[in-house]
């Protein structure tokens, strides 16, 4: 699959790396490829290009960014390049404010989630919210005990969801649906609980597991 990657931080560059070692054709979207020098070094097979570019390369989107600059991102990439497209939502609404012993504050509501803000901005795009509830070394091929971990997504696309799940289930993990771009609201609110043990604790080898 042609995998275009918005974003150039931890999250961004972790999944690109994480999707060639898994044989997919990645481009990476940044504002400044100079920033990029160094890993892009290490990362022949992986271009680096512009929004645009890596979001007309791609069959599929992933974006991961500051959840307060992801609008501007696709904005960047150019609505032509989005539409039609699976575009997983990787983002998180963080605030800039500190965390409160350990919990990280939103710029959302709890009657409000940042993929459907997205998805009413580029309605053309077929949004998946995905990637958003663990740290960066659990995102590929995550390494804890008990069998895959969950990954929860959700988005009104069925087809989009499917296709998804399967990429998920190559990565090491057990997609769960939780269905329309409203369940975004209770999913992108788990990585305040996953990151609480990261930030108190410093632990990070830990994800959630749905019981069925």
């Amino acid at each position: 699959m042609k995998i275009g990657v918005l974003g150039s931080g931890i999250v961004a560059r972790t999944l690109a790396s994480g999707m060639r070692r898994h044989d997919h054709e990645v481009v990476l979207g940044t504002r400044d490829p100079s920033r990029l020098g160094d890993w892009n070094r290490e990362q022949l097979d992986i271009g680096v290009a512009s929004f645009a570019e890596a979001a007309a390369f791609g069959d599929l989107l992933l974006l991961a960014v500051k959840g307060s600059v992801a609008s501007r991102a696709l904005r960047l990439a150019g609505t032509p390049n989005l539409s039609g497209k699976v575009v997983i939502d990787a983002c998180n609404p963080l605030a800039e404010t500190a965390p409160s012993n350990g919990v990280v504050r939103y710029f959302t509501s709890h009657d409000d989630s940042l993929m459907e803000r997205l998805q009413k901005e580029f309605p053309t795009a077929r949004f998946v919210k995905a990637f958003n509830s663990v740290g960066h070394a659990q995102l590929i091929d995550p390494a804890v005990p008990g069998g895959p971990p969950s990954m929860f997504i959700c988005g009104n696309d069925a087809d989009a969801k499917r296709e998804v799940g399967s990429l998920l289930a190559t990565l090491g993990w057990d997609p769960v649906d939780m269905g329309a771009a409203e369940a975004a609201r209770a999913i992108e609110p788990l990585f305040m609980l996953w990151n609480i043990q990261a930030l108190t604790a410093g632990e990070t080898a830990h994800a959630f597991k749905w019981l069925r």
